[in-house]
């Protein structure tokens, strides 16, 4: 791939003075910007909870947030990519990534998190619907394996970001808000990269069917509907654990973002060499055995209690994940041709609806169950903690520097003695015990109260999280049902595999 701009492409095919290279590198930089918010939100979830005092769902609303706002972009202006224009969504994704990182920077409080994460996501949205057209039309012959070398800058994109998210928590774990601005790199180079560049038609309009005829083709095809199913269960199995990834194991010891970063370098890789992948297996055989090893790999990483563990199952997790999102568009492209923009949105879109909507906040939910079942089986101990909170920040209050500091302390303080009056009563508080053991451990990080606490609440935090990872692998076993019959299918109507 080269940044330098091609000579316009022949007449004849839709294309005349079009530069597909500069177009296709300014997608490609698109979809980084896309990559490292999801890489950097993830990275921050943990900061997050602890610097606004966030229970695991809420904190899963925002990683859901920064997924399904996708879904609305996609949804809306997906089907209206052939009326406003390439170029014109291309600009509405700028703006939403630029007002994103602003919002939730300037933050207060969990709902200014959430509406930045949103507006994030719809300018990702955004780039899917307005990209994956642009690079199926001016790749008319090679759609499934452009494709795939297009979205390998979505694993790519998630190395660059995690790279530079671990690199500035090396310097302070606090710069959560400069990690966020890392999004504003690509986000500017793809402005320029656009700027002044003409857009073609897209393949729907170029071949002459109407609006009507590409909901009709859309809809009408039993197996757009199978693949629009299966695509809420491998966005679930690719995009909802690695929401989770990396504060999940760094809440277990492990360095989860350097572990995501691996995760989704292995994928752009094979990404990039997806042509003679797909042209030996098919379409339908490549998903076929993506579904057992991304099942095998999430299954062995929800038992990774060390680093070596995490990254071999981990190995496993990215060769079965790694050609499913483009796969599954590129099987769409191919097969249900004038669907165009539209079926290539509502994949996209309902993907990133069920990871955002369902797969995200369920497993935050998961995940404080199973660590409120660890304090309440440690309860003994979990209250010793409290009590010495409780004891222990008067004391601290008074030395703090100032009065901010003064007061998150008290307040913390204040919220372990209510914690431990309403556990006289009965058991501890699910949600608030573990909210207030956060409270402390932000307030008065280096008090010996707060350390005794990060140790009691860590590996409640990683287990839970392992165990939300146990819950979605199962989910691979419908997967390997579906593709397997379809593959089965194909072999016995002798469908070719995708040329590369």
């Amino acid at each position: 791939m080269t940044t330098s701009n091609q000579a316009a492409a022949p007449a004849g095919r839709g294309l005349e003075g079009v530069h597909p290279n500069r177009l296709f590198v300014a997608s490609c930089m698109s979809l980084i910007a896309t990559a490292i918010c999801f890489a950097v939100i993830g990275d921050i979830m943990g900061t997050l909870k602890t610097q606004f005092i966030l229970t695991n769902e809420q904190v899963g609303w925002i990683g859901g947030a920064a997924l399904w706002g996708f879904t609305i972009s996609i949804f809306v202006l997906g089907p209206l990519c052939d009326a406003l224009g390439m170029r014109n969504l291309m600009r509405f994704a700028f703006l939403c990534h630029l007002a994103g990182v602003i919002i939730m920077v300037a933050a207060t409080g969990f709902w200014m998190l959430f509406i930045g994460a949103l507006v994030l996501a719809l300018g990702n949205g955004t780039v899917e619907a307005a990209c994956n057209p642009l690079v199926a039309t001016i790749y008319p012959d090679r759609k499934t394996q452009k494709l795939n070398q297009f979205h390998m800058w979505f694993p790519g994109g998630i190395v660059l970001g995690g790279l530079a998210a671990y690199a500035i928590g090396r310097v302070d774990p606090s710069l959560w808000q400069l990690k966020l601005a890392v999004i504003l790199v690509p986000t500017a180079i793809y402005g320029i990269l656009f700027a002044g560049q003409k857009f073609p038609l897209t393949e729907r309009v170029q071949s002459g069917v109407s609006f009507g005829g590409m909901v009709a083709e859309t809809f009408g095809r039993p197996l757009f509907l199978v693949l629009l199913f299966c695509m809420m269960i491998t966005a679930s199995l690719e995009l909802g654990p690695g929401r989770w990834v990396p504060a999940v194991l760094e809440a277990g010891g492990i360095a989860g973002i350097l572990v995501l970063c691996y995760i989704n370098g292995l994928m752009a890789i094979l990404r990039y060499f997806a042509g003679p992948v797909v042209h030996r297996l098919s379409n339908t055989g490549v998903l076929l055995i993506s579904s057992v090893l991304a099942g095998v790999g999430l299954l062995g990483l929800s038992y990774s209690t060390t680093t070596a563990m995490a990254f071999a199952t981990a190995t496993v997790f990215a060769l079965g994940v790694c050609y499913f999102w483009p796969t599954m568009l590129g099987t769409v492209a191919e097969r249900v041709p004038k669907g165009g923009a539209l079926a290539l949105a509502l994949m996209g879109g309902i993907g990133m609806a069920a990871v955002g909507l369902v797969t995200s906040p369920q497993m935050g939910k998961v995940a404080d169950r199973y660590l409120h079942q660890e304090l309440v089986q440690k309860q003994e101990q979990t209250r010793k903690v409290l009590a010495a909170i409780v004891a222990d920040f008067p004391g601290e209050a008074a030395k703090a520097p100032n009065d901010v500091v003064r007061r998150e302390i008290t307040e913390a303080a204040k919220a372990a003695a209510d914690v431990l009056a309403r556990a006289s009563a009965g058991e501890l508080p699910q949600g608030d015990t573990a909210n207030a053991l956060r409270a402390a451990i932000r307030a008065a990080g280096e008090s010996k109260a707060a350390k005794e606490a990060k140790a009691l609440l860590l590996p409640a935090d990683n287990h839970g999280g392992l165990m939300s990872f146990r819950y979605v692998a199962p989910f691979a076993i419908v997967l390997v049902v579906v593709f397997g019959v379809l593959y089965i299918r194909d072999r016995a109507a002798g469908i070719p595999s995708a040329g590369s």
